[in-house]
């Protein structure tokens, strides 16, 4: 039986002039803050916002967003060389960002703008974290162009070969992941919009965050190891960095819940 995966050699390059290029991964990057602020902005003038609260919550999240990833990655995959290199840290065209770092730092960028705009820390997730699920779709595209963050070695009829990488037939683990963040993306879009913005505090976090690292926690069983000492671990370490995030949104849900439960009125128990 001949089976014909899908060949990939697409260069992540779209033009280069001498040694200046934009890359597909650059220009996916870009493109989740650009349509990320749009959201925002509507999302925002929904809610009442002042317009240059939408300005402020996106320059936020573009500094603690490539902080955050930066360093996550520097230090979550690669301690031992940066901390002995830690000019390096600063190297970001070289490559090398996580997603689980990029969490982190938009969690800190987002308290912050919280503070300074008197809202509370769960009002701003619950807005804010619609637009970081379209990012993900964005950003593993990305890694998709670059052929990287790819699968182990597969039989499935859907499988890639990154030919600039070698000639084995892979899973496409980056297209997964971008799926699956374009769907929650408008699961919770449409969850805010249905019902004019009138959420409950900490839901729509709480289902990102359960989402979006229950998924990455499992397509991670079919990711390549991204480092050579994952390769002695019991889960990798995306699988490991994810685990927190899962208990942290489960909890939040139940507070979510517990907190905008309403009691029963004397109408609410009487049976007809």
């Amino acid at each position: 039986m001949i089976l014909n995966f899908i060949e990939w050699s697409v260069n992540p390059e779209i033009f280069s002039i001498g040694k200046f290029a934009i890359r597909w991964y650059g220009l996916l990057f870009a493109l989740t803050f650009i349509v990320g602020y749009y959201i925002i902005g509507a999302i925002f003038k929904n809610e009442g916002m002042p317009a240059q609260a939408t300005d402020q919550a996106a320059t936020y999240m573009l500094i603690s967003t490539i902080i955050g990833a930066r360093l996550g990655h520097c230090l979550f995959y690669e301690p031992g060389y940066y901390l002995s290199n830690p000019i390096s840290i600063l190297k970001v065209w070289e490559g090398g960002l996580a997603s689980h770092g990029a969490a982190i730092g938009i969690l800190i960028g987002l308290y912050l703008f919280s503070r300074k705009n008197k809202k509370t820390y769960l009002w701003t997730l619950d807005r804010v974290i619609i637009t970081v699920a379209l990012a993900g779709f964005f950003i593993r595209t990305g890694n998709l162009f670059n052929s990287e963050i790819y699968g182990h070695a597969t039989n499935v009829p859907w499988a890639f070969i990154f030919t600039r990488d070698d000639n084995i037939a892979r899973h496409p683990t980056q297209l997964y992941e971008a799926l699956v963040n374009l769907l929650i993306f408008f699961y919770l879009l449409r969850y805010y919009w249905k019902r004019g913005g009138k959420v409950a505090e900490g839901y729509l976090f709480s289902m990102f965050l359960i989402l979006i690292f229950t998924s990455r926690f499992i397509i991670e069983f079919y990711k390549e190891p991204q480092v050579n000492f994952e390769n002695n671990l019991i889960l990798n370490m995306g699988q490991s960095l994810s685990i927190p995030f899962i208990i942290g949104g489960v909890l939040i849900l139940i507070w979510s819940k517990r907190k905008n439960k309403k009691p029963l009125s004397h109408e609410d128990t009487k049976i007809h």
